[in-house]
């Protein structure tokens, strides 16, 4: 038992007795429980299978890739059509509908599916990266600071680009450049310094 999870499940005061006893369920099953994007995951073989969390309504369980599985039940919705392919939800209003033996069903079903390499993998942005001028001039200048530069992500890379960028006078993009030049020489990203 993940004690994150633990206080993830006591946090909560409407739906405390409902994820309780999803935890029992998947607690019996082949998965490691952990917390991922502030939420209990479940994992098998190192596959994210499942996550449940509490909504202000309902509570839930998703299925990252829920739309493998036969829903023979009806039980699954997609809580975000056109936006996600894969993921699918079965939600709780109280605690008469959380059926263990189904949810177990539905789960070692996810399991199979994941052993027989069924997923979608979620598409990234592929955004390209567009460096100003005013960037570019100082890195051609300064190889130290390209060289730590160029060891960030392409998406810290971005940020930065796109906070010099996004400025409208060449006054505030110079401005924004003197402040992200001591960041990228000590390895902090642009929203680093407000991470406790």
């Amino acid at each position: 038992m993940n004690a994150n999870v633990t206080s993830y499940i006591n946090d909560k005061i409407n739906w405390k007795k409902e994820l309780e006893i999803i935890r029992i369920i998947l607690l019996k099953l082949p998965l490691n429980e952990e917390i991922k994007w502030c939420i209990p995951a479940y994992i098998y073989k190192g596959k994210n299978i499942l996550g449940f969390a509490a909504f202000k309504n309902y509570c839930g369980i998703w299925f990252h890739n829920g739309v493998f599985l036969k829903d023979e039940k009806k039980l699954l919705i997609n809580a975000q059509e056109n936006k996600t392919k894969a993921m699918r939800q079965m939600r709780f209003y109280n605690l008469e509908e959380i059926q263990p033996k189904i949810i177990e069903n539905y789960v070692l079903e996810a399991i199979a599916n994941s052993e027989a390499g069924k997923e979608i993998k979620p598409k990234r942005n592929a955004k390209s990266l567009i460096v100003p001028e005013i960037l570019i001039s100082v890195l051609s200048e300064d190889k130290e600071l390209k060289e730590k530069f160029n060891n960030f992500t392409i998406a810290k890379r971005r940020e930065f680009c796109e906070h010099i960028s996004s400025a409208k006078k060449e006054a505030t993009k110079q401005s924004r450049l003197d402040k992200i030049i001591p960041l990228i020489l000590t390895g902090k990203g642009l929203h680093e310094k407000y991470k406790k």
